[in-house]
């Protein structure tokens, strides 16, 4: 039986509203070393580039140096305030659910390659109820490469059982659109995400604005692709 074709969605800005959830913990982290808050507004964009930049970002705001061992202890302190409250005030954004179904539906492997650790993936999309739908879910430490490399997404169809000729990416960040290219495989932007430059200027083949219209645009570039 010849393998499906497949969709692949990063989490964080794709899949799931984070924001607050991370940010929460990020200020969690600067309270306990006296800093104040970062303000919402000011830290949405900064999501995307992981904990570690997020931190020193934090401390960058009040013009306090960081040095690399407490940074590293501080992000110990995230990943674990974090993994106990990833869903607070986490959702799945609208229309996730039935596009997941739809595509499903139509034959579809669904998978996750997103730069979060696999553990926080695995445990954020089943409090979302949304796990049994993937195939596969890849986390930054789910193999020796992680995105922007091409292997995370390479690494991920494969293990998903998927079929590469007819693979689809969907991210929302420079960091999804660039591994995709990488990978020589279509790539959806969404507009929803966390980026501080605009995902239509970032070339992706597609952008849409919301789910209801990620399966036209899944129809175009596939019936584009060789």
């Amino acid at each position: 039986m010849p393998p499906s074709p497949i969709v692949v969605f990063d989490l964080d800005g794709t899949l799931a509203d984070t924001a607050q959830d991370l940010i929460a913990t990020l200020n969690v982290v600067l309270a306990q070393e006296g800093l104040p808050p970062l303000p919402f507004e000011r830290a949405r964009d900064l999501i995307g580039a992981g904990a570690r930049p997020l931190i020193q970002r934090g401390f960058d705001a009040s013009s306090m140096p960081l040095d690399e061992e407490r940074l590293e202890a501080l992000y110990s302190l995230f990943l674990d305030h974090y993994l106990r409250n990833i869903a607070i005030h986490t959702v799945l954004f609208p229309g996730v659910v039935p596009a997941l179904n739809r595509l499903a539906e139509e034959g579809f492997t669904l998978a996750v390659c997103t730069n979060k650790l696999e553990e926080h993936a695995l445990e954020l999309l089943g409090k979302l109820g949304v796990l049994d739908r993937f195939a596969f879910v890849s986390g930054k430490n789910t193999f020796p490469v992680f995105k922007p490399d091409p292997g995370h997404l390479r690494l991920t169809i494969a293990r998903a059982a998927g079929d590469p000729a007819r693979a689809i990416m969907v991210g929302d960040s420079k960091t999804d659109i660039d591994t995709a290219k990488n990978a020589a495989i279509p790539v959806i932007g969404v507009t929803f995400g966390y980026t501080n430059i605009h995902v239509r200027d970032l070339g992706a083949d597609a952008v849409i604005d919301h789910f209801d219209a990620l399966d036209g645009a899944i129809a175009r570039l596939l019936g584009a692709s060789p």
